[in-house]
């Protein structure tokens, strides 16, 4: 045996491992994304990462086989939000969300995804449904900011939704960034002209 295909084996079985680990607690499981929520990314560019199909395809035999586990299908949402593909990723956030509602971070991912495709109301749908679960939660209320600006020529919805981040968040990490774009904000209720949504 050659020490490639020692390497190989050794990938294949923690792959298998880390699935395991990953979706072991079963359909309906609430899990917590994957993927940190930055509090400022930008939208992935043409250098996203390349997905492993493999990967891609594991978690789809899980969900043909157990389409209520929300674990597998956020998985699954990461990887191909992460990779750009969007409307993919689209599909298994609300599948996870169908079995797992009260999931914050797969819901603002959801809207996120759905603002980067271009559906700028219904993102702002879907972040109303986040607050719903967390009024005060930093990365919706930053997105809301984001696509009111970007989205709907609206810088005074985004001033609100970004002060409201700032007053139910006073630790927030990214706070100098978002006093930063409240006075951009400000500026152009005079004049008019407008961002990468947070994860």
């Amino acid at each position: 045996m050659n020490a490639l295909t020692v390497v190989t084996g050794i990938a294949g079985v923690l792959f298998g491992i880390v699935v395991g680990y990953v979706l072991g607690a079963g359909s309906g499981a609430a899990t917590m994304s994957t993927v940190a929520a930055a509090p400022a990314a930008a939208a992935p560019s043409a250098t996203a990462p390349v997905v492993n199909e493999a990967e891609l395809q594991a978690y789809r035999n899980i969900l043909a086989s157990d389409p209520k586990n929300a674990k597998a299908a956020t998985e699954l949402g990461n990887r191909l939000y992460d990779a750009g593909r969007y409307s993919e990723a689209v599909q298994y956030y609300q599948q996870a969300l169908a079995n797992d509602a009260q999931n914050i971070h797969v819901s603002t991912d959801l809207g996120t995804a759905l603002w980067y495709l271009g559906r700028a109301d219904e993102a702002l749908a879907q972040f109303d449904k986040s607050l719903a679960i967390d009024r005060k939660h930093p990365q919706t209320l930053f997105n809301i900011g984001v696509v009111r600006s970007e989205g709907k020529s609206d810088p005074a919805g985004a001033i609100q939704s970004w002060e409201a981040l700032l007053a139910a968040n006073p630790s927030y990490p990214e706070a100098a960034k978002v006093r930063s774009m409240i006075e951009a904000a400000k500026q152009r209720l005079g004049t008019g002209g407008i961002g990468a949504a947070s994860r």
